[in-house]
């Protein structure tokens, strides 16, 4: 014989599923209907994605070597190595920006209600 589920749960269920709803409608205005895949923007739109990727993590790695670093949790050298290392990658994204012809602005995505990424 099935179980039935417990109405605690449905409830809270229904009141996520109703929020839900209203943020995927809010989100239809802003995302289309279909993918444009164009082969000329294609190349473009994939590099400004990957790019966002890499730029976001490496926001945070940035961050969370500051944070070591107030913390006393490194060495000079590691302090070296680590500042040189992100400066290393600061410097290769820059490259691949003007390689894609992109800005920091194009790297800033809009994730709609969320606001924007970096």
């Amino acid at each position: 014989m099935p179980q039935r589920p417990d109405p605690k749960i449905l409830h809270g269920g229904l009141e996520d599923l109703q929020l839900f709803g209203r943020e995927l409608d809010s989100l239809r205005e802003t995302l289309p209907r279909r993918i444009d895949a164009d082969e000329d923007t294609v190349e473009e739109g994939l590099a400004r994605l990957v790019l966002t990727i890499i730029e976001l993590l490496r926001q945070l790695m940035e961050r969370q070597a500051i944070r070591r670093i107030e913390a006393g949790g490194l060495s000079d050298d590691q302090i070296e190595r680590l500042g040189a290392t992100l400066m290393a990658l600061e410097e290769r994204m820059e490259e691949l920006k003007e390689h894609f012809e992109l800005t920091d602005s194009d790297l800033n995505l809009n994730l709609g209600p969320l606001g924007r990424l970096l």
